[in-house]
């Protein structure tokens, strides 16, 4: 359950910790092989990550079935929001390269995004000038992607409320 001593704890274990014990608000589902966590910025509207749980340091690291389980769930989770967001694409990117420990970004594109950054990458946004995640404001869209990922029968039971144990 624990990382191995020798491996570096990253941003994503941490939050993958956070996640078990109901300390991240950012939390919409548990899927199979992981947390689905509204991104920190939301850069474009429902914006989400996969982190698997437990953490490894890439997908290379994966036993085959676990590998295909984790490319299944961030397939599903574009499904999702594809039908949550009403998003035009579905852009997915698994690098690892600031934090090395497997992480996907499952990237909702828009057909109204302002006209150079629309056939772009999503890293041309600027991120720093996006809006922070704020659970009363992103809460009612986590909310839906999570119906969305129960309805189609991906989403696991969690524990706690997202953010349920957050503060003291």
């Amino acid at each position: 359950m624990s990382a191995d001593r020798h491996e570096p704890q990253t941003a994503i274990h941490q939050l993958v910790a956070a996640a078990r014990a109901g300390k991240e608000a950012r939390v919409a589902a548990r899927m199979f092989s992981g947390w689905v966590m509204l991104g920190e910025r939301q850069f474009v509207r429902g914006y989400v990550l996969l982190l698997p749980d437990p953490v490894v340091p890439a997908l290379n690291s994966l036993a085959a079935q676990e590998r295909a389980q984790f490319l299944s769930d961030m397939a599903r989770l574009g499904d999702a929001l594809l039908k949550v967001t009403g998003a035009a694409r579905i852009n997915y990117a698994i690098f690892g390269n600031a934090e090395p420990a497997l992480h996907a970004h499952v990237i909702p594109r828009y057909a109204n995004e302002p006209e150079p950054l629309r056939t772009t990458h999503p890293w041309a946004y600027d991120w720093q000038a996006a809006p922070a995640f704020d659970r009363a404001v992103h809460g009612p869209l986590a909310e839906s992607l999570r119906a969305e990922l129960t309805r189609m029968g991906v989403a696991k039971p969690m524990r706690f409320d997202p953010g349920a144990n957050a503060g003291g």
